[in-house]
């Protein structure tokens, strides 16, 4: 008579990582215009459940074939904000697993280290396009992979260098609009389009650079520095944790903490 109660160690487990994912999705689009999509989809998912428990076979089979065709419909629509999720899950199994040797022999990964050459130009150029006001958007790549950022813009693979940085983002170049990749000691691309999701924790005063570098920092293991064009103040992002910063050094030791953390 109890037998619908019956729930296995298995059912447990499944039911738990299934409230994981769950969690973790909503988690990601939190604060955004598909949070409430997804909210009444999942609202949709239960009716659908509850009717079938309760063998409304009619009803049953419509809500079925409706939930099934709107899988790939949901494919298609939320495509950017599955990637997003997908991004974010393989940025935290690279990042827990980044002194796993096995992980380091089967993806070939090497710690990267900037060179104190190329640390003093970012932090030289900063400097000078925050006196200038010259609004800027530099993300530095760690071990997750920004090609489908970097696809987005144009290549430029040379040596980090502070007047090669300062003549991309004047105002007046084509390049200056967008991202800068940085890996380590080479400048990668340049004009990168960057995700950008609606969070409503950003400061309505922060434009579209400060947001840009706050997704990509969440989305990915990367950091951002941004130079404010109304204000010329610099901040820096990391894990969508955004940091003014008041000083050079302070500038140089965020970016050092960068690389070291990959490293721990």
């Amino acid at each position: 008579m109890f037998d619908f109660i019956n729930i296995s160690v298995i059912d447990i487990i499944d039911i738990i990582l299934v409230g994981l994912l769950i969690y973790q999705m909503m988690r990601i689009i939190r604060g955004t215009s598909v949070f409430n999509i997804v909210t009444g989809i999942l609202l949709f998912y239960l009716v659908w459940v509850v009717v079938k428990a309760l063998n409304m076979k009619l009803l049953s089979s419509i809500l079925g074939q409706i939930l099934g065709v709107g899988v790939i419909a949901l494919i298609v629509i939320f495509q950017p904000e599955i990637r997003r999720f997908l991004l974010h899950i393989g940025s935290k199994y690279l990042s827990s697993s980044r002194n796993n040797l096995f992980t380091r022999l089967l993806l070939g990964r090497n710690d990267k280290e900037i060179q104190a050459t190329a640390l003093d130009e970012i932090t030289q150029a900063c400097r000078r396009m925050a006196d200038t006001r010259t609004g800027a958007l530099i993300v530095l790549q760690h071990n997750s992979s920004l090609e489908f950022v970097t696809e987005t813009g144009d290549r430029i693979d040379a040596a980090v260098n502070r007047r090669l940085i300062e003549n991309i983002f004047y105002k007046n170049t084509p390049l200056h609009d967008g991202a800068m990749v940085i890996d380590a000691d080479r400048i990668i691309a340049a004009r990168c389009t960057l995700p950008i999701v609606d969070n409503p924790d950003i400061p309505p005063q922060y434009g579209m650079r400060h947001r840009a570098a706050v997704s990509i920092t969440k989305d990915t293991d990367a950091d951002a520095i941004v130079v404010s064009e109304e204000t010329g103040n610099i901040s820096f992002v990391s894990g969508g944790e955004m940091k003014t910063i008041t000083s050079m050094s302070e500038l140089k030791l965020s970016i050092e903490n960068s690389y070291r953390k990959e490293n721990v």
